[in-house]
């Protein structure tokens, strides 16, 4: 036997701890799981729907034409047209971007900033502890939905009002999760000897403390971010997220609810996008949370 087919037949051994292993064991569970795929699927459709919105609109999504107002879905018109003619499914296919864009700026920045707050508070204990989780029980008393259109009032009508208040709003729930997650991983042997040996509580945050509490966090940013596209369709729908003209799913669907008797499609169609762009994030996020969440493997 040659050097080479006895190199060949030697069985490769992979390093159980590299992110590359972890990322293939994961992708490897996911497949398992039609519904997961599923979400992926949605997902990425809606992601080249943005991506591609200027290529395949058929139609300026802000062009009004008066004289084809208020039309039904035919062929010139996929999805029918609007009380000032303007194509729907064109206005659906911009639409993507600006709500599914909230999604993607709300959660990665108020993940990191409460996940980063929670692990302080979690790892260091004592009075700032305390005074963390008393503001953070304030603010979680209000309903999210009531806390964030006040916000959104108080800022004024926009859409980049809205992410802001849904920003702040999203916050207090990442600090409660990361900060459960520091009180398990501190009392770790490893934490402790790090701390015997002299190193800062920043180090222990940063190199124990946020890598072992980040599987529940990106789970909890992944079905975040359907919740949150939710929350900008109804400040959208009352008038204090996107403002006219700019092509948004809730405000569609609020302008839609006047003419919801003769026509259907108006409301119906954006009504439709939000709830599959919705649905394709929590099936994604349910899938990840079956993998990467320990309790769900236990059970």
């Amino acid at each position: 036997m040659s050097t080479a087919t006895a190199a060949a037949l030697v069985p490769v051994s992979f390093d159980r701890n590299s992110l590359r292993y972890r990322l293939g064991l994961v992708w490897y569970k996911v497949r398992q799981s039609p519904l997961t795929l599923y979400g992926l699927a949605i997902i990425t459709l809606v992601f080249a729907t943005m991506a591609l919105a200027g290529v395949i609109a058929p139609y300026d999504p802000n062009a009004v034409d008066l004289g084809q107002r208020l039309l039904p879905p035919s062929g010139l018109h996929w999805f029918g047209t609007d009380e000032v003619g303007r194509d729907l499914f064109s206005r659906i296919l911009y639409g993507s971007r600006q709500s599914v864009s909230v999604g993607l700026f709300v959660v990665p920045i108020s993940g990191v900033i409460g996940s980063t707050l929670g692990c302080f508070s979690g790892s260091i204990g004592g009075k700032v502890d305390m005074v963390m989780m008393r503001m953070t029980d304030i603010v979680m008393s209000v309903p999210s939905l009531v806390l964030t259109m006040a916000l959104a009032a108080a800022l004024g009508p926009s859409l980049f009002n809205a992410m802001l208040a849904i920003t702040v709003v999203r916050i207090p729930s990442y600090i409660r999760l990361a900060r459960g997650q520091a009180l398990i991983i501190r009392e770790m042997n490893y934490s402790k000897a790090s701390l015997t040996f002299g190193a800062s509580r920043w180090h222990i945050v940063r190199w124990h403390v946020l890598i072992n509490a980040l599987p529940p966090l990106i789970v909890q940013a992944t079905l975040d971010v359907g919740g949150t596209i939710l929350m900008a369709a109804a400040l959208g729908f009352i008038g204090l997220g996107a403002q006219q003209p700019t092509a948004e799913w809730g405000a569609m669907v609020a302008t839609g609810r006047n003419y919801i008797l003769d026509q259907w499609w108006y409301s119906g169609f954006p009504g439709f996008a939000i709830l599959i762009t919705a649905t394709g994030f929590n099936l994604f996020g349910d899938g990840l949370r079956d993998n990467l969440d320990p309790k769900q493997k236990a059970s």
